[in-house]
This record gives C-alpha cells, structure tokens and sequence, in this order.
C-alpha cells in the first residue's frame, strides 16, 4: 500500500516546474496580472520558496520567456520538401497555434510586459526573429541574402507578428484566412521588389517555377487575375 508521500524534487526539476506553471499562467493573462502568490500556489509550494530558486517575477518572466521563444522559433522549421507556398503555410499554422495557445504573453511580449526594455527580453525576441529570419532563407536557398531580399523577409516577419497581434483583439478575421493571406503577402513582397531588380526576378521566377496552381501562390495569382477583370 502506498502511503501518498510526495516525492521532493531536485532544483533544476524545480526550476523547471516553476518555468511551466509561469508559462502557462503567462499566456493566459498578461505577466502583469500574474502574482508570486498565484504561481506558488499553482506549483503547490510556498512564497519564499518561488524566491529561493528566483530572485524575483521578472527573472522568472525571462526564464518562461526563454522556453516560449524556443517553442516559438521550433515553429519555423519545416522539411525542404515540396513548394514553399506550402511550406509557409504550414508554417503559419503552427505560428497561430503558438498565438492561440499564448495568446495574452505574446501579446504583453510585443507590445510591452514586465521585462520591457529588459536586454535579455529583447534578446529572446530579437532571437525568434533572427531564427526565423534563417529558416526562411533556408527555404528559398540563399546564403548571402542582397538588401532587397533582407528587406522582403524581415519585413514579412514583423508583418507576421502584428497580424497576430490585431487577430487576437477581437479574432475578427477568420485565422484560415489570415494564414494564407500572410502567405500571399510574401509572394506579394517578393514580387514588387522584384519589379526593381534582376537578381530578385530571377528569385521570384525559381520560385514559382515549382508552385502548382492550386498551391497558396497559384490562389493568389488566381484572385489577382479575377480583379483585374
């Protein structure tokens, strides 16, 4: 017969609990609305115990926050197989459904929570951008990007955080649409720029080249032919 006696954990395994209970609290309201009081009782333990092991609601912040923006920039990794059109919106799904599952963190995250203007906070951020700032030049095999690509991708990706940002106020725009829509939009980018420069045209040309239409890039040739019409 067992006797019910619980199990003491170790400091990391301790560590890391705590980091779990902050994390999903984080994403179900704003960090700031997060008490000490309210992670140790989630945790089963005391107060002072929190402090034992982190000095305080920010370094915890961060620390959540570490494991939030490894999930975050996981989700931009995607096998080279395939068209990208395809490849960006499964991509997309799997950012959303970060969004949607942290939805009030990652919001407090990009628009200023606790740790804003905290280094390490935006290094995290500055990190998920940068992560997924790589795999995107993975996808399109580019290793020494020009300024106009830099641009065309950098600017994607912050288009990419203030879309979620505005379908969490509200969730007024079907998400379905939003992900493919964001997928056009980098086609779209890739496009104009490409109107101003050979290297960027004989991009966009190999790019398309591999994109069946009905992929996500031949639905928006598609809507843009029916316009013009």
């Amino acid at each position: 017969m067992t006797t019910g006696v619980r199990r003491r954990m170790g400091v990391e395994e301790r560590r890391q609990q705590l980091i779990g209970v902050a994390l999903d609290l984080f994403s179900r309201r704003s960090p700031d609305e997060v008490s000490i009081d309210e992670i140790a009782s989630a945790a089963g333990i005391s107060r002072p115990l929190v402090y034992h092991y982190f000095p305080g609601k920010l370094s915890l912040y961060e620390a959540a926050l570490q494991r939030a923006s490894d999930d975050l920039a996981a989700r931009f990794v995607e096998p080279h197989q395939g068209p990208l059109g395809a490849r960006l919106l499964r991509v997309m799904g799997r950012y959303f459904d970060f969004v949607d599952e942290h939805g009030p963190g990652f919001s407090a995250l990009m628009r200023g929570g606790p740790a804003v203007g905290s280094s390490t906070t935006n290094a995290l951020v500055d990190s998920v951008r940068q992560a997924a700032y790589v795999q995107i030049l993975s996808h399109l095999d580019v290793t020494e990007p020009p300024a106009r690509l830099e641009l065309v991708v950098r600017s994607w990706i912050s288009l990419a955080e203030s879309t979620a940002l505005l379908w969490l106020d509200g969730r007024r725009i079907p998400r379905a649409e939003l992900e493919a829509q964001l997928v056009h939009d980098f086609a779209a980018l890739l496009a104009v720029s490409a109107a101003y420069d050979e290297e960027m045209d004989a991009l966009l040309r190999r790019v398309l080249a591999d994109e069946p239409a009905d992929g996500p890039f031949g639905d928006l040739v598609g809507r843009l032919i029916a316009l013009a019409g």
